[in-house]
């Protein structure tokens, strides 16, 4: 009799479990990742709104009065969107020395269901009636 001759390759138990760890890795790293890039993105919208708020003032220590729209700021519309177009920012001023800046979340952040809209007043408290976990601290 002669020896049989070995055979290489993997059995499909042993390919079973590779796709099973594989798997299970994924299942794990991906909402992980689209929460990194969630968070990363919405840093973009603090950082305007944060720009903004500085802007209105010294809009207020020219004026004396806040900017009641984007266009009181220098903008060319009542409403901007940010530069990779996730967030619509707006402002209201409800007197003259009160205003809100707000951002709402729009295209690719439209399915963030934490945090909708961030906000920011002249008082420079952020999201009071919301979710305050919006702002990375």
């Amino acid at each position: 009799m002669k020896n049989a001759e070995k055979q290489n390759g993997f059995t499909l138990i042993e390919l079973l479990i590779a796709v099973a760890v594989i798997g299970i890795l994924a299942a794990v790293a991906y909402p992980a990742y689209t929460d990194f890039v969630t968070r990363s993105n919405r840093s973009e919208g603090q950082r305007e709104l944060m720009r903004y708020a500085n802007l209105q003032e010294q809009v207020f220590v020219d004026s004396r009065a806040y900017a009641s729209d984007m266009k009181g700021l220098g903008e060319a519309t009542a409403t901007i969107d940010t530069e990779s177009g996730n967030y619509t920012i707006s402002v209201s001023a409800q007197t003259a020395t009160t205003f809100t800046l707000k951002a709402a979340a729009k295209g690719n952040l439209s399915s963030d269901t934490t945090c909708p809209t961030l906000t920011v007043n002249e008082l420079g408290q952020k999201n009071l009636s919301e979710n305050s976990g919006c702002w990375e601290k």
